[in-house]
């Protein structure tokens, strides 16, 4: 088999008709190279399923069911608006998976928030390659569509499912390889698996990386690419800061420190699959395909601009000892047990002598399990409103110039990063 590529198309680059054609357009100036192709739900539709999945869970099902039909509705106008000879069959495989979700949302919710939230929002995955799929082998540009839940198994741990890689490898061998004996260019969805008991999960926001960096490593494939509506990888959030500088090459290790910072860049998993078999990353801007994007790779790089990084929505968790001991290697133990129990990650810890502080993405039912569970060992105060700021790379003067007018809470730095918790 020629050596093969793997794409990946976000929500912003699927999300009108214009985009749908725009992709067509890309896809097109690759016509005889070998592609998978992964894309994601049309921009905003995760959130609007979102709403629905809140709806339902709140007993609301009315309203539930309103929400859903104006997402389906949307689809089926963009489908509309794409296709002719292939609409019909484009709408019958649209109302199956209208039917999926209809089914779940005409019940009563008896199992857990994350569960529903998968069986859900998983749909939007579904809807947009559906269309895209259809749209493309109606221009001319054949293609084979795939259902990525018969190939990517996950454990039930929903929301951010865990893969069996040695499964899903054996399923991508057998069942994604040999379509590109036949056809070019292979359509499937990002995000999303299965457990073995056919439940849909999701993979974590951004998880539609991972997958298409999986299918690289699985596939050896020659580099992955992902489309995304900015010239590249930015210093900082062009959407937060308006002189956001473009940088042109990153190694492994860099990206992998700013996803673990939380930069909305590339998923933080992403990178290990890539890195593990020398797979280059490019990130390239769909508004313009003829710009040079950023390449990610493994070798060293000097003089890199400062990077920013701002987390909203942060809750932090004073903890004292009740009887002002020390904090000892046993309430911390605890601690971290709890942490895996209810499946957080602490953004940011600072440990004194009688107290710790714990700061943690704002969802509010982990932040009261988390409260109850240390309510044994500490006394709690939870303080929320607050956002991170992480800098690596830092000189000082912009670290005043990014905190002027805020109240800094907490500061931790090293010789390569600040990260400061304000208000």
């Amino acid at each position: 088999m020629r050596s093969m590529q793997v794409f990946k198309f976000g929500g912003a680059s699927v999300n009108s008709i214009e985009r749908i054609k725009n992709v067509a357009g890309i896809l097109r100036g690759y016509s005889n190279q070998k592609i998978l192709v992964v894309i994601s739900a049309m921009g905003k539709t995760t959130n609007a399923l979102e709403k629905v999945v809140e709806a339902f869970f709140n007993n609301q099902k009315n309203q539930a069911l309103q929400l859903f039909e104006q997402v389906k509705n949307q689809h089926l106008t963009t489908a509309k608006y794409l296709l002719v000879q292939n609409y019909l069959a484009c709408e019958v495989q649209l109302r199956d998976f209208f039917t999926e979700v209809e089914w779940l949302l005409h019940d009563q919710p008896v199992r857990e928030f994350d569960y529903y939230y998968d069986q859900v929002v998983c749909a939007g995955e579904l809807f947009s390659t559906s269309i895209v799929s259809a749209f493309l082998n109606e221009e001319g540009i054949k293609n084979k569509w795939l259902d990525v839940r018969d190939t990517i198994r996950t454990d039930d741990n929903f929301r951010d499912a865990n893969i069996d890689i040695a499964f899903t490898s054996r399923k991508v061998i057998e069942t994604i390889a040999p379509c590109f004996n036949e056809i070019d260019l292979v359509i499937t969805q990002g995000f999303i698996g299965a457990t073995d008991e056919n439940e849909s999960t999701t993979l974590g926001r951004e998880g539609s990386d991972y997958s298409a960096a999986l299918f690289a490593n699985m596939l050896n494939a020659e580099n992955l690419t992902i489309w995304k509506d900015v010239e590249g990888i930015m210093n900082a959030d062009p959407k937060q800061f308006a002189n956001a500088q473009f940088i042109s090459e990153l190694n492994y290790d860099e990206v992998i420190e700013m996803a673990y910072y939380g930069a909305q860049v590339i998923h933080p998993k992403t990178i290990k699959p890539l890195q593990n078999k020398d797979i280059p990353l490019q990130v390239k801007c769909f508004l313009d395909s003829t710009l040079p994007g950023t390449i990610i790779h493994n070798k060293n790089i000097n003089h890199l601009p400062s990077i920013i990084v701002v987390k909203e929505n942060q809750a932090l968790v004073h903890l004292h000892t009740q009887d002002f001991s020390f904090i000892g290697e046993q309430p911390m133990s605890r601690l971290y047990e709890i942490f895996a129990e209810i499946k957080i990650k602490p953004n940011l810890i600072q440990t004194g002598a009688v107290s710790l502080v714990v700061c943690l993405d704002d969802r509010p039912d982990k932040i009261e399990k988390l409260a109850i569970a240390a309510a044994s060992l500490f006394e709690v105060i939870v303080e929320k409103g607050l956002s991170i700021l992480t800098i690596r790379h830092y000189k000082e003067a912009l670290l005043q110039e990014l905190t002027a007018g805020k109240q800094v809470v907490l500061r931790q730095q090293n010789e390569e990063t600040v990260q400061v918790l304000m208000k």
